[in-house]
């Protein structure tokens, strides 16, 4: 009977021991953790947004630029930026959260440099895609007049 009792403790301890799978996040979690991926770690808005002489202008985050740095030999090019704020027009989220995974884009086509081939888990490209459909896109930003 001793050894039942050792035996069942045991097991017992080293189920909870046992790794967790991991649990399903809320959209909030997930709306927070893609910003903080993209403002943290993926550094999207040294492109993807305006530069002032401070940095990145944060009150148009995503919104597409032009950009302030060139390759210094002959190189295939992007000059500008697209917006991505509220998911650019010719994506799905569902195509977009692939792009971030692939580095292919729904037609095939690949980003010219400086864009790099992320190539993201499925969660984290989850994330980022939540996080950035709710930017307002370029045309919703200019559209809504300032709040006074």
């Amino acid at each position: 009977m001793r050894n039942f009792v050792i035996s069942a403790f045991a097991l017992a301890a080293l189920g909870a021991c046992a790794q967790q799978g991991p649990t399903e996040l809320t959209q909030e979690q997930l709306v927070a953790r893609g910003e903080y991926l993209v403002t943290a770690i993926g550094g999207c808005n040294d492109c993807h947004t305006p530069m002032t002489p401070q940095g990145p202008d944060m009150t148009q985050s995503l919104q597409g630029a032009t950009l302030g740095f060139a390759p210094t030999m002959p190189m295939p090019w992007a000059p500008v930026a697209p917006p991505l704020a509220g998911i650019p027009s010719h994506f799905t989220q569902e195509q977009f959260a692939a792009f971030l995974q692939t580095g292919v884009r729904p037609d095939g086509s690949r980003p010219l440099p400086p864009m790099p081939a992320y190539r993201l888990n499925e969660e984290d490209a989850r994330a980022i895609t939540a996080y950035i459909a709710t930017l307002p896109s370029a045309s919703e930003a200019t559209a809504t007049p300032p709040s006074e």
